[in-house]
């Protein structure tokens, strides 16, 4: 026997009162978020809801009724998540029998990951060339590895080398909504982090969206 096919879901809820309709719409919402293990964008979320929700006050009511518990919604990755809060780090860790503390990036590490966010694509040899010193193929490696950077198209200079860019992995990691989130490139220019090079143009990138 054939199986009865599942009715389409009712995301107008014409037939419940405002207030009833809202908390529905809330609930769609916060179970959607709960399922997923990756960010969840806008229109996946206008799937479960009504034509006039407004989804950013919907998204906030959930997030203030999350206020004191151990988890609230974030906004990475031009999506929404739910993710613990840094307190309870430490708990979380022990409960999984991790060890208390995770591998952080190296300082070599932390400036090779900055300059992909902010020129990416850029080669390995650009990259040597703004930090005045040689950027080792293993050290590419390991961040690649950690999914926060993969290979970007080849670059028109001799040779075709690979360029490198950042992931929605990267942007996730560091609570990043796009790459429009990050810090004034100017300020590491003036730390003397960065070496100006003449033949890169040190230029925000487009959002993650628009680079999409």
């Amino acid at each position: 026997m054939a199986q009865k096919a599942a009715e389409p879901l009712d995301i107008e809820l014409a037939d419940l009162p405002r207030a009833l309709r809202w908390r529905e719409w809330m609930a769609r919402v916060e179970a959607v978020l709960f399922a997923a293990s990756e960010p969840v964008g806008r229109e996946v979320l206008a799937r479960v809801v009504g034509r006039d929700c407004a989804l950013d006050l919907l998204i906030e009511d959930i997030a203030a009724e999350l206020a004191g518990r151990p988890y609230e919604i974030a906004r990475v990755a031009g999506g929404w998540q739910f993710r613990t809060r840094p307190d309870h780090a430490a708990a979380i860790r022990a409960a999984r029998g991790e060890c208390d503390t995770t591998r952080d990036l190296t300082q070599n590490e932390a400036l090779v990951l900055t300059i992909i966010a902010y020129m990416q694509p850029v080669t390995r040899g650009a990259i040597s060339r703004l930090t005045g010193r040689e950027v080792s193929r293993d050290l590419i490696a390991r961040l690649h590895r950690q999914a926060l950077i993969a290979r970007g198209p080849r670059s028109p200079e001799p040779g075709a080398p690979y360029t490198y860019v950042t992931t929605p992995g990267f942007l996730v990691q560091f609570g990043l909504e796009t790459l429009r989130d990050l810090p004034d490139l100017e300020a590491l220019q003036d730390a003397g982090l960065l070496k100006p090079s003449a033949d890169i143009a040190l230029d925000l990138p487009i959002s993650g969206e628009e680079a999409d």
